[in-house]
């Protein structure tokens, strides 16, 4: 194997290492945030709902996440570590992509709607970012490569 045939067994880890640290950076800072979950206020889950109800694309997801502003906050919170994590680990790669991806689908119908010109808001890269993990999964330094060669080894005495 070439350099060409490295680079691309490894090509996938550069952009795992970045969604993995960012998500997982993300939900501890939302968790950590004294403002972020308070009921209302400049910095507040409630506050950003509120601001962006009448510009989102899907107001109907705004209007859920207000009936609880701190539920849906800690949730957000809790998954976007939960998606960094299995993403930086390879565990349920692919699960955690497709997480990742609906997550960035949901705040750009929402959040990010608005931004002008589109490119400005940075959900929808984020979840054009997951597609490539999502279909790939973590072949390379994950933990489901290693379940993975587990397996086959453990096939191999049962049935070699």
């Amino acid at each position: 194997m070439g350099v060409r045939g490295l680079a691309a067994r490894h090509a996938l880890l550069p952009l795992r290492l970045f969604l993995g640290i960012t998500f997982l950076y993300a939900g501890i800072d939302k968790l950590t945030d004294p403002d972020f979950l308070t009921g209302s206020g400049p910095g507040s889950f409630a506050a950003t709902l509120t601001a962006v109800h009448d510009t989102a694309a899907a107001t109907w997801m705004v209007e859920l996440a207000q009936q609880s502003p701190q539920g849906f906050g800690t949730a957000i919170g809790f998954g976007e570590m939960a998606i960094g994590l299995g993403t930086l680990c390879g565990l349920w790669a692919r699960v955690a992509a497709a997480a990742g991806a609906l997550l960035s689908f949901c705040l750009w119908m929402t959040v990010s709607w608005s931004s002008e010109p589109y490119y400005y808001g940075n959900d929808l890269p984020y979840l054009m970012a997951w597609l490539p993990l999502l279909m790939a999964g973590a072949p390379m330094f994950s933990l489901d490569s290693l379940l993975a060669v587990r397996k086959r080894r453990k096939g191999q005495q049962i049935f070699g």
